[in-house]
């Protein structure tokens, strides 16, 4: 329950956050353009909160914090005083009602830019994409890539740790290959290696890109040694205790801690001779594992107990921190990156080589937000960065009830020299809504089948 209300008071702040940037675009350029704002809101429904600005603009915030507007003065909506009518959006020009529309999606990139220039202002820590090993037979296998090498770059685009690693891999589904650039021993030896693609099947609900190729990132093994021991657990009945060396189970010897995860995972319940090491003496238990459902819905042997963990070498590391300017130049680039990435993914979702069921709605977002801004402030700025660019690139959707919708009947404007027919217009705008109320439908749909 506790974890639930943190995900949905993330989600509000989240959407909140990125939602006023976006009317703020509209509000902003709307006033530079002559026209007047009637109503700042955010959120849509009843009234919490109101005050009438100097500038005769009223702010509301209101109670479902899904979304908001920027109410400005406008004929076709109501009756204009004659006195009014130089501050009509339909009064201004063409090429001002493209500023103010375009706007709001522009101020998300903008937005974006500034939180990853923020972010990289304060430091990002994270792991170097080396290669622990490799799956036998899998895709990445087949390319000649092994265990200790470390990604040094794919098609060209630098990766420096595995989130870089994670969103090349996602642009490049649906290519026949790939080019990876990687380096054996350090970066003494520098190798390319083409991965192909041509048979890949990935479901990003399930797995990484890079696991579902084969590509297992290298990992501390930790220590057979037993640093905690569950109450009431099949361990402690078996007379397990913290500082225990585990040795062997069923007369197989173990020398990783995995080894001894699969085994009591696949005892169906079995017990097992457990052979371990206390103060420098060797003792035997019968372990008998009880049966416990995993998150893929598979029955598997549970022990209770955990081992050791063993830290990350400091070679694995590293810290990326920049100066103001710096900062900006890689906030531009990352922004960049993931614009290149949506559209892309837009693309594939068009032409089919990407699932509709791989669509996300509200649930999925307030989990991120959630998991994000438990881990701090930085990855926090990197969620609100990755959906402040999804929502402007949504909002430049040809969709009529959408920003792009609004760009596409102006720029038809531009060609013909007359505004499209309000009849048509309306029609647009039922459609676009029909095709909108379609795509949340089954992102929520597939929200609710991941829960």
């Amino acid at each position: 329950m506790i974890d639930i209300l943190w995900n949905f008071v993330s989600f509000v702040i989240a959407l909140s956050i990125l939602v006023a940037i976006h009317e703020y675009g509209h509000f902003w350029t709307a006033r530079r353009c002559g026209v007047t704002v009637q109503r700042f809101s955010i959120g849509f429904g009843k009234v919490l909160w109101s005050r009438l600005g100097k500038d005769g603009t009223e702010y509301v915030i209101a109670a479902v914090p899904l979304g908001g507007y920027v109410k400005m003065l406008d004929e076709r909506v109501e009756d204009v005083p004659p006195e009014q009518l130089n501050g009509a959006f339909n009064r201004k020009s063409v090429w001002a009602r493209i500023a103010i529309v375009a706007a709001g999606p522009i101020a998300n990139f903008i937005f974006a830019v500034f939180a990853f220039w923020l972010m990289f202002l304060i430091g990002v820590s994270g792991i170097k994409p080396i290669v622990g090993d490799v799956a036998p037979s899998s895709i990445v296998a087949q390319s000649g890539i092994v265990g200790g090498d470390e990604i040094l770059s794919i098609d060209g685009e630098r990766t420096q740790h595995w989130q870089d690693v994670n969103l090349a891999f996602v642009g490049a589904y649906g290519q026949q290959s790939v080019q990876v650039l990687i380096g054996r021993n350090g970066d003494t030896h520098q190798l390319t290696k083409t991965i192909d693609l041509s048979t890949w099947k990935f479901e990003p609900e399930k797995q990484s890109p890079f696991k579902s190729l084969g590509l297992i990132p290298f990992i501390p093994q930790p220590l057979l040694t037993v640093s905690a021991v569950a109450p009431n657990s099949p361990a402690e009945r078996a007379g397990l205790r913290i500082g225990d060396r585990l040795e062997s189970v069923g007369g197989v010897k173990i020398t990783k801690w995995l080894q001894f995860v699969k085994i009591i995972e696949q005892s169906g319940g079995t017990s097992v001779t457990v052979a371990y090491q206390r103060n420098d003496t060797m003792h035997n238990t019968e372990l008998t594992p009880q049966h416990k459902v995993n998150s893929q819905g598979k029955t598997i042997g549970y022990a209770g107990i955990s081992p050791t963990s063993v830290p990350w070498p400091e070679s694995s590391k590293i810290a990326l921190e920049y100066n103001v300017i710096d900062a900006l130049s890689k906030g531009v680039d990352k922004t960049w990156q993931l614009i290149r990435l949506s559209f892309n993914m837009i693309g594939k979702l068009v032409t089919g080589d990407l699932s509709v069921k791989n669509l996300s709605g509200p649930l999925s977002i307030a989990k991120g937000a959630g998991d994000s801004a438990s881990y701090g402030i930085v990855a926090f700025l990197g969620f609100l960065a990755l959906i402040s660019v999804n929502l402007g690139i949504i909002n430049l959707l040809p969709l009529p009830v959408l920003d792009g919708g609004h760009l596409m009947y102006y720029v038809v404007e531009l060609l013909t020299g007359k505004p499209v027919p309000e009849k048509a217009q309306e029609v647009g705008f039922r459609i676009g809504a029909a095709l909108l109320f379609m795509l949340m439908s089954v992102a929520i749909f597939n929200d609710f089948t991941r829960l």
